[in-house]
This record gives C-alpha cells, sequence and structure tokens, in this order.
C-alpha cells in the first residue's frame, strides 16, 4: 500500500449550504490547504521561496462525490503523488470521514501543478525543486 500525506480538517459550518452538507467547492479549497500544510512540514524552503518568484501553479483540478459531510464531520485528505515530470507535478486526494467506526471514502480528487518562475517575459516553467522531489517521492501511488 502507498504511503499517504495525512491531513485533517474539521468540517465547520461555513462550509455548509442551505441543505447542511458541504458546498462542493470546499473539497477543492481543502486539496490547497493539504499542498500547502505538506510543503510547510516536508519542504520549507520551497515554500519560502514563493515569495522570491517561484510559483506553483495549479493547471487543473477536480472531485468525484460519493458522499456527503457535514459540519462537525472530520475529513481527513490523504494525498499521493500519481506523476512526477520536469516541472510538472500531480496528486491524488482520498477523502475519509474518520469520526466513524469504519473510515468513510465520501470522495475522491486530483490536482495538477506546474513549477515555475516568474521571469522579463512572463512565468517560465523550471524543474521540480530537489527539496520537493524528495519530500513527495515516498509518496509515489503505485498503480
Amino acid at each position: 500500500m502507498t504511503p499517504a500525506y495525512r491531513y485533517r480538517h474539521p468540517v465547520t459550518l461555513e462550509e455548509t449550504n442551505l441543505v447542511g452538507n458541504v458546498y462542493f467547492a470546499h473539497y477543492v479549497r481543502w486539496q490547497g490547504h493539504c499542498r500547502e500544510r505538506f510543503l510547510a512540514e516536508h519542504a520549507p524552503d520551497v515554500l519560502a521561496s514563493l515569495t522570491d518568484g517561484f510559483a506553483v501553479v495549479t493547471t487543473g483540478c477536480g472531485c468525484e462525490y460519493f458522499g456527503e459531510l457535514t459540519a462537525g464531520d472530520v475529513v481527513e485528505l490523504r494525498m499521493t503523488l500519481t506523476e512526477l515530470e520536469g516541472h510538472r507535478v500531480a496528486m491524488a486526494f482520498d477523502y475519509y470521514r474518520t469520526e466513524v467506526a469504519v473510515p468513510q471514502l465520501v470522495a475522491r480528487g486530483h490536482q495538477s501543478v506546474a513549477c515555475m518562475t516568474r521571469g522579463p517575459a512572463g512565468l517560465e516553467p523550471v524543474p521540480v525543486p530537489e527539496q520537493l522531489r524528495t519530500a513527495l517521492t515516498p509518496y509515489l501511488k503505485i498503480t
């Protein structure tokens, strides 16, 4: 089994809609939170370089929904690496409701990003920084 980086998030009322379940866009927002926590914990130099011209640009993302989350639930995102090539990184996210006897898969998402630098001509691709490459490699999803 592939190890996954785990990010836990308590669902708040603010994240629900009038029906009482989590509004769909929050699932994508949580992917960003998970990605940023990963950088802070495993590649802090990369996170710091975001203020010095380096950029991680989201090139695609999506989510499939299998169940509902409501306020008071705790969702655990399990992030794995699906691709690491040149200046691109692709990740998969499994969303589990965890405050139940058996964790329940409620959604599955994906996100791809490109490593870029801000130059005189605008954004230009750069290789994935070594610290990030090293941090991500243990999470490579074997299919």
